[in-house]
């Protein structure tokens, strides 16, 4: 059965038109004695055993598909280029490289190579604006040139250019709250800590485990005087920030709005790495995790319109990142704001949570309503500031 697919997938819809045309011709040949008709079907006849011998021949090639970069920012370009090489002992014959970039064919013609011959193209492949490039996968195509016939072979899988969205700048978000023992340093002092910072005089109180008994000899054979040296330690914050965002349309005024919102969620997100947080992403069925900042990069490239819902969302947010410290929930103009009370309510008391909806035809403005605080967001560009107060 898998041998019989083969054989009809070489069949082109040309082919299939030209086979149809031609045994319908000839059943009216044979009918009513049409002279016109048997010289139709003789003719689809004819063109069906020339196309034939354009599928002779073996393809036997490596093919390499190359992009540089594979992770680009709206507005740049990827170079691309795919080369061939005949991996045969004997020559190839002609043949025709098909490489899908987008919506769009990237069609080559590949002369006759010699046994270890090479051949390359390269282009270039323009992005707009965020999403996902699909490029490939590199097929062989030989075949006739009217279409009747096609023997097609994939050589390379289907590789992916992550358009990223725009970002701004934006300073740091603080530390988070204390999860574990090793994460960032602050300054605040602590008496029991990995972070080790200075030694002091010891007071009545201290822990005696953390006495310093090497530097306290010191002290003592230099000075005569008894005195105990104990270790300062500073606090170390594990800080984990999750990124919400409503995927429903209806919360959007338009699809640049949407886009808006990738653009602040991914510039908290790098803003985050760079605080050394971990950081997670979710926006309908799209969700990452992880400290790796192209995890949630990744994910917001990939993120689209859905039916979640930005409380659904959250939810699934808690189980994403359990250890959650900062939160964000972004939404548009028409999310309601009883469902960003709701998708902030999923987390712990003990998490700090932001929202902030965007709004073109409104003011950049903070306000605060229910314990929640609300950054209103007329254009990206105003985030920096919002937040930086905000965080305050």
């Amino acid at each position: 059965m898998e041998r019989v697919k083969e054989l009809l997938a070489i069949v082109r819809p040309t082919g299939w038109l030209v086979l149809g045309i031609g045994t319908g011709a000839a059943y009216l040949a044979a009918l009513v004695g049409w002279r016109e008709m048997a010289v139709l079907a003789a003719a689809c006849l004819l063109l069906l055993l020339l196309a034939a011998p354009f599928l002779l021949g073996r393809t036997s090639v490596d093919v390499d598909l190359r992009l540089e970069p594979e992770r680009v920012a709206a507005g740049d370009s990827v170079a691309a280029g795919v080369v061939v090489r005949n991996i045969a002992s004997r020559r190839l014959l002609p043949t025709t490289l098909e490489v899908p970039v987008g919506s769009s064919t990237h069609r080559y013609g590949i002369g006759s190579l010699p046994a270890g011959g090479v051949h390359e193209e390269s282009f270039t492949i323009r992005t707009e604006r965020r999403g996902v490039i699909r490029v490939g996968p590199a097929t062989t195509r030989r075949g006739d040139p009217v279409g009747v016939f096609s023997r097609d072979m994939v050589w390379t899988p289907v590789r992916e250019v992550l358009v990223r969205p725009p970002m701004v700048p934006l300073d740091s978000l603080g530390a988070g709250l204390l999860r574990d023992l090793e994460g960032v340093s602050t300054d605040a002092v602590s008496q029991s800590d990995l972070a080790f910072h200075a030694l002091r005089e010891y007071v009545p109180g201290d822990d005696l485990r953390h006495i310093h008994w090497r530097s306290s000899a010191k002290v003592m054979a230099s000075t005569g005087e008894s005195a105990l040296l104990v270790r300062q330690y500073l606090d170390t914050r594990r800080s984990h920030a999750a990124l919400v965002v409503d995927d429903q349309r209806a919360s959007w005024s338009s699809d640049e709005v949407f886009e808006d919102a990738m653009s602040v969620a991914a510039s908290i997100a790098v803003r985050a790495v760079l605080d050394e947080f971990d950081v997670s992403f979710v926006c309908g069925t799209t969700a990452s995790t992880g400290s790796d900042g192209h995890l949630a990069l990744d994910a917001v490239c990939r993120a689209d319109f859905g039916d979640t819902g930005i409380v659904a969302a959250s939810r699934r947010a808690t189980m994403v990142a359990p250890d959650c410290s900062l939160l964000f929930l972004v939404g548009g103009k028409d999310t309601s704001f009883t469902d960003l009370l709701r998708g902030s309510a999923a987390f712990p008391p003990e998490v700090r949570r932001f929202a902030i909806v965007l709004d073109p035809e409104g003011a950049s403005r903070v306000t605060e309503t229910g314990g929640l605080p609300v950054l209103h967001l007329a254009a990206r560009e105003d985030l920096g500031g919002l937040l930086l107060w905000s965080l305050r």
